[in-house]
């Protein structure tokens, strides 16, 4: 169930949030050939014996003593119009790295949260992403798309962009070109089977499929 639900992507960016222990999530983290860590991320990182291949931000929160250590492995923006994930994303695009997994964006405090997944859309144009919490896996899309999942499985869909008309089926709750006018209207539907599609027009959309 876990590995029919993510893909193998060879860039990982951890964010400072909760840290990954979901078996899922570690495969992701230790699978990949690139780790860029967000700031004060590469301190945890290391208590598991990973080293980073990049640490991007503005190193507020990474110690004197892993900057002096990594020092040429440090991406110092100190702009303040975007954060630390926005950061590595638009890092790993200069790079040519442009299929992500996100791990360690959510947990923690959460206006962090509710701001990493909203973003989340904003990456969808620009490169393959998927962000895995130790709970399920996000991803953003921008227009209809069938998803593997098992029977049972919880779903929800956050709307990103407003007055998008949603066809639902495969779900438990389907819909029929029926407006989503609030961001929780797609939450908490349930898989039926081997697959579900998320049918609209135009707009940008998160699903999340729990593990």
């Amino acid at each position: 169930m876990v590995t029919s639900l993510i893909q193998s992507f060879p860039t990982v960016i951890l964010a400072h949030g909760d840290f990954p222990v979901h078996s899922a999530a570690v495969w992701a983290l230790r699978s990949a050939k690139t780790v860029v860590c967000c700031d004060g991320a590469a301190e945890t990182l290391l208590k598991m014996g990973i080293e980073p291949t990049y640490i991007v931000g503005d190193l507020d929160s990474t110690s004197p003593e892993v900057q002096a250590r990594f020092a040429d492995r440090l991406h110092h923006i100190t702009e303040q119009e975007s954060n630390d994930l926005t950061k590595a994303v638009r890092f790993c695009k200069s790079r040519g790295h442009d299929r992500i997994t996100i791990l360690g964006a959510t947990g923690k405090r959460e206006d962090h949260t509710l701001g990493n997944i909203a973003l989340l859309a904003d990456y969808a144009g620009e490169a393959q992403v998927q962000m895995i919490t130790n709970y399920g896996v996000m991803n953003a899309i921008e227009q209809s798309t069938t998803f593997e999942s098992v029977a049972g499985q919880q779903v929800s869909l956050f709307r990103i962009s407003p007055h998008i008309c949603v066809t639902l089926s495969g779900l438990r709750y389907p819909l029929h070109s029926d407006p989503l006018t609030k961001l929780w209207l797609g939450t908490l539907n349930e898989a039926l089977g081997s697959e579900f599609t998320v049918k609209f027009d135009e707009g940008k959309m998160v699903v999340f499929r729990a593990f």
